[in-house]
């Protein structure tokens, strides 16, 4: 039992592809060092509102222990075992979605209603349902010709359902992430040009009518092109979020040494929990997260390139994407280069819904990569064209062929 409870005890790695250990161990030396820096990063601000330092980093270690117990679930069974249920998941997050919307279900923070209570434990849907929707889309658009013209309709307009449900509430980031992801999947998968540019031309448009309705969304854009404009305003976080970046320097302050976190940078043990790490860690520890970033995407890709089934090759590439995609995001929020969002850094901003996903969107990467030398996927077997070897006519099995005659 410990192997699936404790990772680091696991004694079946050994047989594994060189692509799935460094996959693990590569999502081991993420999860551990967002911790550290979550810890650094809330514990002043953890103090002064509970009394209690250590109160954010034990409430993560929680969610952590459930994430880990889906991601080795998810690395230690089949995956023609478990896409069995994925459209259900899928569709239970989205009522939870839709439910988030109906007032006295949802829970408002910030003015954007994303939570729902289950049994007193406020989840967050929109984040729990990204590694079934990447899933999900990668089986559609593998099977995408095989399929009928309302199985096709069916699936499109489920699609659009979570992108719509996401955007009300309002999130228009990862209704962007999600929709991107989606976009790159179908694109991955050889569907024509017209209708992908149809597909991004209508997304386009519903991130425009979505600013141009939500006052907020407008003041986080006119404070990204100008946050000098309105320092004590809606460009305060650009700011003190530029102001840590800067402060790191070459080698950074040291761990734990961050200035802005003592009250001057907002939400930094969630959306600017990177300024925090840059400032601690300057730009030689910038660089270097960077470069774990890029190996993840490399190995990631690995997986998709030597997967022989299509299916496989599009869950890879959805994956990867939605981790490393949403990742650089976060940093180039931080960092001025794209315009402030609500976006966490995977495994290392403080949330229980955004870990227990990316360890999940994680688990499926990895067990893809266990597989992925002979993919097999339940109810997509007639659709996959593999090379077989030629089996031996019986003349070939008559005792005067047999070598030990």
């Amino acid at each position: 039992m410990l192997q699936y409870l404790i990772p680091i005890f696991d004694t079946s790695v050994s047989s594994w592809s060189a692509e799935a250990r460094w996959l693990r161990w590569l999502t081991f030396l993420w999860l551990f060092i967002g911790l550290l820096v979550l810890f650094s990063a809330s514990f002043p601000i953890a103090h002064a509102e509970y009394g209690d330092g250590f109160y954010y980093i034990k409430r993560q270690l929680i969610w952590v222990a459930a994430g880990l117990i889906g991601f080795n679930f998810l690395v230690h069974f089949p995956i023609r075992s478990v896409v069995r249920l994925n459209h259900w998941l899928l569709l239970l997050f989205l009522a939870l979605i839709w439910l988030t919307l109906v007032p006295g279900l949802g829970n408002t923070v910030n003015g954007a209603t994303r939570w729902i209570s289950i049994f007193g434990v406020p989840v967050q849907p929109s984040e729990l349902i990204k590694p079934f929707l990447v899933v999900q889309a990668a089986r559609v658009f593998a099977k995408w010709h095989a399929l009928s013209l309302p199985t096709r309709w069916f699936w499109l307009v489920l699609f659009a359902s979570v992108l719509v449900g996401i955007l009300l509430q309002p999130n228009l980031s990862t209704t962007a992430l999600c929709g991107m992801t989606i976009w790159l999947v179908a694109l991955a998968s050889g569907l024509r040009m017209k209708y992908l540019a149809t597909t991004a031309i209508a997304g386009l448009g519903m991130a425009a009518i979505s600013i141009s309705i939500n006052a907020y969304q407008q003041r986080r854009i006119m404070s990204f092109l100008d946050p000098w404009s309105d320092p004590q305003g809606s460009g305060y976080q650009l700011i003190q979020s530029l102001l840590a970046v800067g402060s790191g320097g070459i080698l950074g302050s040291g761990f734990g040494m961050s200035q802005q976190k003592l009250f001057y940078l907002p939400i930094q043990y969630s959306d600017f929990i990177f300024s925090v790490y840059a400032e601690e860690f300057g730009l030689v520890g910038s660089w270097l997260l960077l470069f774990l970033l890029m190996a993840y995407a490399t190995v990631g890709l690995r997986v998709a390139l030597k997967a022989r089934s299509l299916v496989y090759q599009l869950m890879a590439m959805g994956l990867t994407s939605i981790l490393i995609v949403q990742a650089f995001i976060n940093i180039g929020v931080a960092t001025g280069f794209l315009p402030t969002t609500g976006l966490p850094f995977p495994m290392f901003s403080y949330g229980g819904s955004s870990m227990i996903s990316s360890l999940l969107v994680a688990g499926f990467l990895v067990r893809v990569a266990r597989e992925s030398r002979h993919a097999k996927v339940v109810g997509f077997d007639r659709f996959q064209q593999k090379q077989r070897s030629p089996q031996p006519s019986p003349k070939s099995f008559h005792p005067q062929n047999s070598p030990y005659r």
